[in-house]
This record gives structure tokens, C-alpha cells and sequence, in this order.
């Protein structure tokens, strides 16, 4: 099992080069092709502008983000050239988490860029990153803004006894046959360790069994779950952390705090998510 292309979502509105810089080495560590994606959809003259003047407008606007997108487009080409041997572009003028999510049936994995918790997002221009997890049907890797490399020789797997987390480390598998030690820890927050020592040790054997070298983690839940993981991940200096995104609905996350909505706008380090 490998990954064999990725597919990379660059912003107009921010700078991409450190997923840029992560994903042609992803794409050189697994000889695959990468596709460059980027949207945007056209802002619609205010209700009192017609004629002439809102023409002028649509045409103007359009022109513009055109004019964006083939900057992008060669923002991505000069950030791969020399470092990945199949590259392919693809843009419109649309709503990008639309856009993402059906290019996203040509890739292995979709790398994104992460946003700060609170950022303001125009739909019409930026992705969406809870919308891009949810509906993309791919893992996605999730590169904030100021990580620039991801060795990945380290991994936490952020594990809970759900639908989500089993999908996710299935689908980090090749990044973890090529990691030297994975970190299967859970959060025990039932307080019951022994069936979560349990919990871990299985997925740890079923790894195993693949071909990675993993160890296990019990915490006790003290702090904040997504505090303790990248707690745990600074401990056990991994720079990835694998884990399932929305356990719990989307809503509840969004309203009352949870470990997607953390990993996608507070972690320091990239996360990989599958829902």
C-alpha cells in the first residue's frame, strides 16, 4: 500500500510554500505525481448596480481572479520544478471546497493548509477545512501555516475506539511503514485504563503486523484532549499526529470546543484526519 498521487489546495489569499515544500517531498518519498488545485467563485455585483456598470463589474471581477489564478498556477510549478516528475494544474472559477472535494477523486491524499481559530473565511474565495474533511471521502493532511518539513519519523495516533480513528490510521498506513516509531496513545477520559491499555495494544499488534515498529500510551485526562495529545506529541517528538476527525457531530465540535476543530486551527504540527 502507497500512496501513488496527492493532491495539493493552494490559497489565493495566503502564502503556500510550506506545503508546497512538504507535499514535493511526500511526492519524492513516494515516487507519486501531484495535482495542484485552486478556485475561487466570481463575488456578484451589489443589488443596486445594473446595467452597464454591473457588467462591467462581473467582467472586471472575473479578470482579476483569472488573473490570481494563473499566479497560483505558477506559484505551484516553480515550487515543484526540479523535485516532481508528474505535475498537473487544475483551477475554476468556483467555490474551492466544492472544487476540492470532487478533484479530491483523483488522489490519494489532500493536503491543505490550516487557519488560525477565529479567521474570518469568504466561502466564495477560501477553503472551508472542517467542509474539505468531511466530505472529500480522502485523508487529509492539514500543514499549518509556519511548518515548513515533515519527517513523519515519529507519529502519534491519537486513538479512540471509533469508526473515524480506525479509517484514519488505515489510511496513514504508508506514511507509517515509512516512520520509525508510531505512538498509539488514548486519552483515557472514562477513567477506566485498563480497557484502554487494551484498546491500544490491539491497534499497536495490528500495526505490528504491517510491518511498524509501535508502542503504547495511556493518559489520564487531565487538561484538554487536544492539549494533552500535542503534549504527548512534543514528548515523544513527533511532528504528525494521526486521528479521526468529528467523532462527535460538527455542530457540538464548532459550539463546545473539540480535538478536529484544535487540530485543524491550533496545532503546531501537522495532522492527518480522516472522518
Amino acid at each position: 500500500m502507497s500512496y501513488a498521487t496527492f493532491l495539493v489546495h493552494l490559497d489565493l489569499d495566503q502564502t503556500n510554500e510550506a506545503r508546497l515544500k512538504i507535499v514535493a517531498d511526500l511526492a519524492q518519498r513516494f515516487d507519486a505525481s501531484v495535482i495542484g488545485v485552486a478556485a475561487c467563485a466570481q463575488t456578484m455585483p451589489l443589488y443596486f448596480t445594473d446595467g452597464m456598470v454591473a457588467e462591467e463589474l462581473v467582467v472586471q471581477d472575473r479578470s482579476d481572479l483569472e488573473q490570481r489564478l494563473r499566479e497560483t498556477e505558477q506559484q505551484f510549478r516553480a515550487g515543484l520544478a526540479g523535485r516532481v516528475n508528474q505535475i498537473e494544474w487544475r483551477s475554476a472559477l468556483t467555490q474551492p471546497t466544492s472544487f476540492v472535494a470532487e478533484q479530491s477523486r483523483a488522489a490519494d491524499l489532500v493536503v491543505i493548509g490550516g487557519r488560525a481559530s477565529g479567521d474570518p473565511i469568504d466561502s466564495l474565495r477560501q477553503l472551508i477545512p472542517s467542509d474539505v474533511v468531511t466530505f472529500v471521502g480522502r485523508p487529509v493532511l492539514v500543514v499549518p501555516q509556519n511548518v515548513e518539513t515533515l519527517a513523519a519519523k515519529r507519529v502519534l495516533i491519537a486513538w479512540k475506539d471509533a469508526r473515524e480513528a480506525r479509517r484514519a490510521v488505515f489510511d496513514a498506513l504508508p506514511l507509517l511503514l515509512k516512520c520509525e516509531k508510531a505512538i498509539v496513545a488514548e486519552i483515557d477520559e472514562s477513567g477506566e485504563p485498563d480497557a484502554a491499555r487494551a484498546r491500544v495494544e490491539d491497534v499497536a499488534a495490528w500495526l505490528g503486523r504491517h510491518g511498524v515498529t509501535a508502542s503504547c500510551l495511556v493518559q489520564n485526562a487531565i487538561a484538554k484532549t487536544s492539549d494533552e495529545l500535542n503534549a504527548l506529541a512534543r514528548q515523544e517528538e513527533a511532528d504528525l499526529i494521526v486521528a479521526g476527525a468529528y467523532g462527535h457531530s460538527r455542530v457540538r465540535e464548532w459550539i463546545l470546543g473539540g480535538v478536529t476543530r484544535d487540530l485543524l486551527t491550533r496545532t503546531p504540527r501537522c495532522a492527518l484526519l480522516s472522518h
